[in-house]
């Protein structure tokens, strides 16, 4: 009877030190109040929400992550699995800005496209300053993504306030002022820009952004965008005219640094890459053959695009000095004339390129019915060829990630970016309060004390 005893207690034990041990996870989507964060001068009808993970890193980065029209903030979230999981692992903050009540986010209006206009893109200005206050976060750190009308907007982010972000990646968007050719505010919409019927000079496009924000001669945000050859609701050809704006806006050649084709997720893509004169990539364009308008978000590649696909560190793309030094003086008198000093290096040359990501976190998704996956598999069966410098030495390759899974329900946009309205679920992990480890405590000393009285009573 006692060493059936005594094993129940082991036993007893053992569950509950498993259980007392098992990480507890609470983080969800939030609402933040529009008195909370500060909204002033800014549509009404624009609101913040915030996803702070539960291990929050030091001075954490921010994603500003933009849905897409017509699509509730807990859809977007379930569709961008990949951001959320790279979030909860390296501790930085996705802030979900929602256009209540609108079609899809204006970014076609002279406020919207106007430093500190006063329309939406201002609102989601404030919504940053307010989460970098409020958790310390990275001032430099800072980066915007999203879909469609999301992905307008995130272009028009960068365009309106290159003070605030770092870089952005964009998925079947448009160029930053295309929306203005004959937009419709009433249902926020563009059908020339949406049709491809908007062209201009790389001159124009880049004279245009620098309107947005008279004066400004401050560093340029990089940039990632990704389209769908087949796209029916927003025409291919934007992706070339979004590709003469921002290398031009980069100050780059509208011809590439390099290219290359990859198989990520089932879509083969045709890749571009522009590096700038300190051999850093900058922009990047992923043209999908065949793809359709509801291309799933390539996470691997914005996470690591951003930066973010580890904890710490800094950004990416390190800022250098074109500064040239002066020559040193000479010396004075009868002495020997002083040392000259050598005038400071330009540009460093680059280090070699990355020798390929390595391939990415496959994102299983269950579709409902209606429309294309809204977090599609991103399994990249070839690394990236971004090719080495011409100077320094070559990195080194990536690694495989782990399996991440995500459920998309039913329902399409407006815009007929039909994957990303998919389930409301947001609660991420389980919700058990931390101050169940005090009860576990308590049960094992219970236990334990149970058995010495069991002890005493037999002698």
């Amino acid at each position: 009877m006692r060493r059936f005893q005594n094993r129940v207690f082991v036993v007893a034990s053992f569950s509950l030190g498993l259980f007392a041990a098992m990480p507890v996870y609470a983080a969800s989507v939030q609402a933040v109040s529009r008195a909370t964060w500060g909204a002033n001068g800014v549509p009404s009808y624009v609101n913040m929400n915030i996803y702070v993970p539960d291990k929050l890193a030091e001075n954490p980065p921010i994603v500003v992550g933009c849905h897409s029209c017509s699509t509730p903030v807990s859809s977007f979230f379930n569709s961008i699995s990949g951001v959320k999981a790279g979030a909860d692992k390296n501790g930085f903050i996705i802030i979900l800005p929602e256009a209540t009540g609108r079609n899809c986010w204006d970014v076609g209006t002279t406020k919207s496209l106007t430093h500190d206009g006063g329309g939406d893109t201002q609102a989601v200005a404030q919504m940053v300053k307010y989460a970098l206050e409020k958790y310390k976060g990275d001032p430099k750190r800072v980066y915007v993504m999203g879909g469609s009308s999301g992905a307008m907007m995130t272009q028009a982010m960068l365009a309106v306030y290159p003070d605030i972000f770092r870089a952005g990646a964009a998925r079947a968007g448009v160029a930053a002022g295309c929306w203005a050719d004959g937009f419709d505010a009433g249902q926020q919409w563009s059908n020339n820009c949406a049709g491809g019927r908007t062209s201009k000079s790389a001159q124009q496009w880049g004279d245009l952004v620098r309107g947005m924000y008279p004066g400004y001669t401050g560093h340029r945000p990089r940039l990632q965008i990704f389209h769908g050859t087949a796209d029916a609701t927003i025409n291919y050809k934007n992706q070339a005219e979004a590709i003469k704006e921002w290398t031009n806006v980069l100050e780059l050649s509208e011809t590439p640094t390099s290219t290359d084709m990859i198989t990520s997720g089932g879509t083969t893509y045709d890749r571009q890459f522009w590096k700038n004169e300190c051999n850093q990539t900058v922009f990047e364009a992923w043209s999908g053959r065949n793809g359709a308008h509801s291309m799933a978000y390539e996470a691997d590649a914005i996470l690591a695009f951003f930066g973010l696909d580890k904890a710490g560190g800094a950004d990416p793309e390190t800022d250098c000095s074109e500064a040239a030094g002066s020559g040193g003086t000479g010396g004075s008198g009868d002495g020997s004339g002083g040392d000259q000093n050598v005038g400071g290096a330009g540009p460093a040359a680059g280090s070699g390129g990355a020798s390929g990501d390595g391939g990415g976190v496959g994102e299983g998704v269950t579709v409902g019915s209606g429309g294309q996956p809204a977090g599609g598999g991103e399994v990249t069966t070839t690394g990236g060829s971004d090719p080495s410098g011409t100077s320094g030495t070559s990195g080194t390759s990536g690694t495989s990630g782990a399996a991440d899974s995500a459920t998309s329900g039913a329902g399409s946009d407006s815009a007929g970016e039909s994957g990303e309205t998919g389930g409301c679920a947001v609660v991420a992990g389980d919700s058990r309060p931390k101050s169940s480890y005090a009860a576990v405590v308590a049960m094992g000393l219970a236990l334990l004390t149970l058995r010495r009285r069991h002890r005493n009573a037999r002698r």
